[in-house]
């Protein structure tokens, strides 16, 4: 009887310890849990204040004389933006055409061949980190003596070759953490099958981490559409639309830095309204690059 007490005893015990416990880890929790939403709705709040306030003062500006329609004269709050869209898309898909490939194929070799040299591998790497730290307005002087002078005139090809200097590095870095996810099971299994190493590379780790480098892609295209500096250096800007890649154009960032530096109400309108197409675009943008690349990897895996 009394070793059956002391069991009871020591049962009682447990349990009250067990529960106190766990009411402590019940409250923990929950502290942590609002404490991590206030956190959350701060991170929030500047960028749904900067939404609210370019949707508040841009919306009437939209139409579709203002989206396809040249600028007017200086201070009417005439014409539109057509100009400045025509030349973001331009601007921005042939920097995505040079940055991109380079970018990622950058990664591909921090992250799969730079085990043989690694002194070259770690330049490389403080050399991309370098190059993400740089001001916007450094690179775009550089271009300006080293691309405008050298041709002769302002143009879209310069800007390009300098956004794409941008996005250089964004997504080499992106690239090269997403290649590095994937397991190494999957490359020694390739390996096991007889496949070289540029297979397993391109058919094994690459395509895994689609949507990773994808990803690296739509934030430099998203840095790189906002970019103003650069673009005043080398495309100068321009009130008529696209005329050749020898030629100064317009961009979104130009237009909206003119139309806030005028004194006219009616100008401050339109740069709102410039601001919140350019937000729709890059959201747009992002979009259908994660819709095109989600279509792809379902078509691929239903075949």
């Amino acid at each position: 009887m009394i070793k059956e007490n002391k069991t009871k005893d020591y049962k009682s015990l447990i349990q009250e310890r067990v529960a106190k416990n766990s009411r402590k880890r019940k409250i923990f929790n929950n502290f942590m849990t609002v404490l991590l939403f206030v956190f959350v709705v701060i991170a929030i709040i500047p960028l749904a204040s900067i939404l609210f306030e370019v949707f508040k003062n841009g919306v009437g500006a939209l139409s579709f004389e203002f989206l396809f329609s040249p600028p007017g004269a200086f201070g009417s709050g005439d014409g539109g933006i057509g100009p400045a869209i025509q030349g973001t898309l331009i601007a921005v898909g042939l920097a995505s055409l040079i940055g991109a490939p380079v970018g990622v194929l950058a990664g591909v070799y921090l992250s799969e061949y730079s085990s043989s040299s690694k002194h070259f591998a770690y330049f490389l790497r403080l050399f991309n980190d370098v190059l993400t730290g740089i001001p916007s307005i450094v690179i775009g002087i550089t271009g300006y003596i080293s691309l405008v002078l050298t041709l002769g005139s302002f143009s879209i090809l310069a800007g390009a070759f300098v956004l794409s200097i941008i996005m250089i590095p964004i997504v080499a870095r992106v690239s090269e953490e997403t290649l590095k996810l994937v397991p190494n099971s999957l490359r020694e299994a390739a390996y096991g099958l007889g496949l070289p190493k540029w297979k397993v590379v391109w058919h094994i780790v690459i395509k895994g981490s689609k949507s990773g480098i994808l990803t690296g892609i739509v934030l430099a295209v998203s840095r790189v559409a906002g970019e103003t500096a650069p673009l005043i250096m080398t495309i100068l800007g321009t009130s008529l639309f696209f005329s050749g890649f020898n030629s100064p154009v317009d961009a979104l960032p130009l237009r909206i830095w003119r139309l806030a530096s005028q004194p006219y109400p009616a100008a401050h309108e339109q740069g709102w309204g410039a601001a919140l197409v350019l937000i729709l675009l890059i959201l747009a943008l992002s979009v259908a690059l994660r819709m095109f690349a989600q279509k792809r990897s379902t078509y691929k895996s239903t075949t």
